[in-house]
């Protein structure tokens, strides 16, 4: 017997303007300078404005939130040729028929910097680009990039990416599919990057070792079963329980020590920091932090003329029989450019709101530097400025901003806080750091474990637990005190 049930119930409707604005969001300044110049190649009804029309007005107003009039003045079409075209003119897949003239003259070539070293992310991009994917995994492949950490780990689970995919995307991607995208991803170069623990990126890399073939079994069953044993440095263990020599235990310890177990680290070189393009400026003029977006290089953008007088009938005729398509046509594109536009102007006020917020309540860091860093989550700036928690992520991964006291991801103001005994919060990157020098002045021959650590902070007013400094230990990647004994 069938039967006619009723259910209310809510969805997410994220229209193409806002999923647009949410991609370009994500991107650096030099991903977006290249996703423009994509899609000027794509839509002829889109067109760079020429740097001889801007006004200084124009470039003024991009260092201040009030970016809804950045829109461009429409230009006086009335002084241009008139010409008269076929829909094949407007069809032309050709770049060149609808490249303006400006574009050919070369002679501020040399005044353009020279190009930055790639990033990891980009890296990353430009060999996910090369495994023809549908746009669903496209787009998963993205945010599984998206969300590497420094270190080369995926900091997220693949179970939160999906889930995040399919609420706010609608795009629904089985594990199985997901899975098999991250081993692709995870044998991209540098190998073994986006893993989830060591033991997968030791193992990745290991895979792609040409060397004897008893001697990778080895190192492979020390990663999977005895890895405690071969931390600990527990070496006759491991001879025991793998039933091997010592020569062959130290030819497999030697393949192991030779793996990299950060692949993300070393893509940022202390000569690297130099050549990173930030997205944002921070100077102090007058006792004040003004923040400003370094966009000098991104193309400025404004609708193709040409198309708009079509559409307002300037052109004195159009061609018999191809009235209707070519408007249909031209509209079409019109529309995705004003999209454009607007999502990217959209994302510059989203980028100077959110730093602007992150100065005001880091204003300490910026006045005397890192270990004035105040605690703050990404709550802290989502809730004043009435945005989503996923916007902050997406504003402040993988972009950096240049002050006075050096150049920092975005990321990079977002720690969790710890009480003192007078009740204040202080980071937990200041925390890291005390530990670390805490452990570069102990006696080596008697390394301090994590419990006299401990001891030592909740003397200095901070309190915490030895768990938690055997945590941020690990994550400084400092060995356990036994393993810091020197003789």
């Amino acid at each position: 017997m069938l039967t006619l049930n009723q259910k209310l119930s809510q969805q997410l409707q994220l229209l193409p303007q806002q999923i647009l604005y949410q991609k370009l969001l994500q991107l650096n300044n030099l991903s977006l300078e290249q996703r423009i110049k994509e899609e000027l190649d794509l839509n002829p009804a889109l067109e760079e404005i020429p740097v001889d029309e801007l006004t200084q007005s124009q470039e003024e107003i991009q260092s201040t939130p009030e970016l809804e009039n950045l829109a461009p003045e429409e230009p006086d079409t009335q002084s241009e040729e008139i010409e008269t075209f076929t829909l094949e003119d407007f069809m032309n897949d050709n770049p060149e028929a609808f490249s303006p003239d400006y574009q050919e003259d070369d002679s501020e070539v040399t005044e353009i910097p020279a190009p930055t070293k790639q990033s990891l992310n980009e890296q990353l991009m430009t060999q996910l680009r090369l495994l023809n994917l549908s746009p669903d995994l496209f787009r998963l492949g993205e945010e599984i990039i998206g969300n590497i950490d420094e270190d080369g780990y995926l900091a997220v689970s693949l179970e939160d990416i999906l889930k995040d995919l399919e609420l706010f995307e609608h795009i629904s991607i089985s594990y199985e599919e997901a899975e098999k995208l991250l081993k692709q991803i995870q044998h991209f170069e540098p190998l073994g990057i986006a893993s989830r623990t060591l033991q997968e990126c030791l193992l990745i890399q290991l895979e792609e070792k040409d060397i004897n073939p008893k001697i990778k079994n080895i190192a492979k069953k020390i990663i999977t079963e005895h890895f405690d044993d071969f931390t600990s440095k527990r070496y006759e263990a491991l001879e025991k329980n793998l039933k091997i020599s010592r020569d062959e235990l130290k030819e497999a310890i030697n393949i192991i020590q030779h793996l990299n177990p950060k692949p993300g680290e070393g893509t940022l070189t202390n000569t690297d920091v130099q050549q990173i393009t930030p997205d944002l400026i921070v100077e102090k003029i007058d006792n004040k932090f003004v923040v400003y977006l370094n966009d000098r290089n991104i193309p400025q953008l404004r609708i193709n003329p040409e198309y708009e007088m079509i559409i307002k009938k300037k052109y004195k005729k159009i061609k018999s029989g191809d009235e209707k398509e070519i408007k249909k046509f031209i509209k079409e594109k019109i529309d995705a450019a004003k999209w454009f536009i607007d999502a990217i102007n959209q994302r510059k006020i989203t980028l100077l709101r959110v730093m602007n917020l992150i100065v005001e309540k880091q204003r300490d860091f910026f006045e005397y530097g890192e270990k004035h860093l105040k605690p703050m989550i990404y709550k802290d700036i989502a809730e004043p400025l009435n945005l989503d928690i996923s916007t902050i992520s997406r504003v402040v991964n993988g972009k950096y901003v240049q002050s006075p006291v050096g150049i920092h991801e975005l990321k990079y103001f977002f720690s969790e806080g710890l009480e003192t005994e007078n009740g204040e919060a202080v980071s937990n990157k200041n925390v890291k750091l005390r530990i670390k020098e805490i452990i570069e002045n102990e006696d080596k021959n008697k390394p301090l474990p994590d419990d006299e650590i401990a001891k030592i902070l909740n003397k200095e007013g901070i309190k915490i637990a030895r768990r938690t400094v055997a945590k941020y230990r690990e994550q400084l990647g400092i060995p356990v005190a036994k393993l810091r004994r020197e003789i």
